[in-house]
């Protein structure tokens, strides 16, 4: 067991061959950059960027598996966590398949969550056409999260500093960036947790803007290839015995955010189909009716999506925030949290947050208060203490809770599912399983006066202002911002406790027709859970949650 966790490298190479790559040059060589073209000629519009939302799970999937078919020069994929399941085994054949017919494969991922069964992903990197680097590695063995999180104390700076970019671009002429990881939880697939997210296609000028960023970090000194740190054999002594298992439920880890889920298979397993349980499933659709669907299919045709051309831009941390000397560069330099904060100080009349770890701090409450004195109304949707991943995040929330309330701001907390119910459910794409699963808030969101969209991986909290890089499409589009404030309101209604003042206290509404009761504590949280918020709520400073 002792050499199961020590497995790997002591400490990182100082001499690494990192062969510098770029993009595609030209996407209109290929048919999906072709068809990009095409379609914005077909649109007759002077906006050189076009999106369409992906509002389901089951599109979140396919839409990754349609374009890694139909890719014929390049996949660039930039990922926080990739987990190894049944979910991703589909995935990883596709990305075999597309190396075989000689499409360049780039995999750049956070080495946070590379450990025990996940550590079997990069087992990728050893396939031809495939290059894989792990972004800021950590030191000392993977042969399970524990001892890896263990073994990384010692450098708690780089322990906590993580690339949060989630990006997959397709020829660089399709992209699709938003907040999901890749693994089942984030596809409606799991059994114990299932995550409502939201993601965005994009296509043409914009994905060019994705593919430089991706470069950047790409080519930066803090990307490793992964054999520089882990050879086959290694990996292939720590693959799992056939018939183990493991549970479903996500691991939670420092970098909150992101359960680090380590769930069924392994990266080089041959496809299987679904397993029995998941062979039917039951899927709550945007108006809260509840149906049968089936598994996952592997293809659909993105074509028939309704493609809406805007103005947009791209917010992007540069990766020397990640740095070891990120913090004598932060002054110089706006990430973008700042740049999301500075679009949100010019609302006019409507603000709607989607944010599953909401721990604003000091400056950000001071900017909620200048906003709320020009009468802006101000929604944000966040995690409930049941529904919340990584409950030492809601600590940072609930400490800013009265005061936000006191400012006359919304607040809205998602509900955590509870077995054998969906009635709860009714936005973003959530699923549960036929036997009922928890949902979790994912999705971060921000639309502004019904105008202005952003969607990607930031949250508003310390962690993605300081600490984490990450990535956000701004699109001006008066019809996707409807179109998405459309998909949230019901979760607001439906799917949310409203929280309330009465009397200085906090009360709980429950959510319409959901037959619950209004509750004057944290609703649907053990005790244990109430008793973590009440021992380090004082405690523990914002930025470490």
């Amino acid at each position: 067991m002792l050499g199961l966790w020590l497995t790997g490298c002591a400490s990182l190479p100082s001499e690494v061959d990192r062969p510098v790559s770029s993009a595609l040059a030209d996407p209109t060589e290929t048919r999906i950059g072709r068809a990009v073209q095409a379609r914005a000629a077909q649109a007759e519009t002077h906006n050189d960027s076009g999106f369409a939302l992906v509002n389901s799970a089951e599109l979140a999937f396919t839409s990754r598996m349609v374009l890694i078919n139909a890719a014929q020069k390049t996949l660039d994929i930039q990922y926080y966590a990739i987990h190894a399941d049944e979910t991703t085994l589909r995935m990883f054949d596709a990305l075999r398949a597309a190396a075989a017919r000689g499409v360049r494969i780039r995999i750049l991922l956070d080495d946070f969550n590379t450990a025990g069964k996940n550590a079997q992903v990069l087992k990728l990197a050893f396939e031809k056409n495939i290059e894989l680097r792990l972004f800021n590695p950590l030191s000392g063995g993977r042969g399970s999260m524990f001892f890896r999180v263990l073994g990384a104390l010692k450098d708690m700076d780089r322990l906590q500093r993580r690339m949060h970019n989630k990006i997959f671009v397709a020829d660089n002429a399709v992209a699709i960036t938003g907040g999901r990881n890749l693994g089942e939880t984030y596809f409606g697939q799991g059994e114990a947790t299932n995550f409502i997210d939201a993601d965005v296609l994009a296509a043409g000028r914009i994905v060019r803007d994705l593919s430089h960023s991706f470069d950047l970090y790409w080519n930066n000194p803090l990307a490793y290839p992964a054999q520089s740190l882990m050879t086959a054999a290694q990996l292939e002594a720590m693959k799992p015995p056939p018939a183990a298992t493991a549970p479903r439920a996500g691991q939670a880890g420092p970098v909150h955010g992101e359960a680090s889920a380590s769930a069924g298979g392994n990266a080089t397993g041959a496809a299987r189909p679904p397993t029995a349980k998941s062979a039917v499933r039951k899927v709550t659709a945007l108006d809260g009716s509840v149906s049968v669907a089936e598994p996952l299919p592997d293809s659909t045709n993105l074509a028939l999506l309704e493609w809406i051309w805007a103005p947009s831009t791209l917010l992007v941390d540069k990766a020397s925030k990640i740095a070891a000397d990120a913090d004598a560069v932060e002054a110089s330099q706006d990430t973008t949290v700042d740049g999301l904060l500075q679009l949100m100080a010019e609302a006019k009349s409507d603000l709607l947050i989607v944010s599953p770890y909401f721990v604003p701090g000091r400056r950000m409450m001071d900017q909620f208060a200048a906003i709320r004195r020009k009468d802006v109304r101000i929604r944000v949707l966040t995690n409930s203490l049941a529904s919340n991943d990584a409950p030492a995040a809601h600590v940072g929330y609930a400490r800013y809770r009265k005061e936000l309330l006191g400012l006359g701001i919304e607040l809205y907390e998602m509900r955590a599912e509870q077995e054998g119910t969906l009635s709860g459910l009714s936005s973003l794409g959530s699923t549960g399983s036929a036997g009922g699963s928890r949902a979790s808030l994912h999705a971060k969101i921000v639309v502004l006066d019904d105008t202005l969209l952003v969607i990607g991986s930031m949250n508003l909290d310390l962690r993605s202002q300081l600490q984490n890089s990450e990535v956000a499409l701004v699109i001006r589009s008066s019809k996707l911002s409807a179109d998405t404030t459309r998909l949230i309101e019901p979760a607001l209604a439906k799917g949310a406790y409203k929280v309330e003042l009465q009397d200085g206290q906090l009360v709980w509404r429950a959510p319409q027709g959901s037959q619950l009761k209004d509750s004057r504590t944290e609703p649907d949280a053990s005790l244990g859970l109430k008793l973590m918020l009440m021992l380090i709520g004082p405690l523990a400073p914002d930025e470490m949650l």
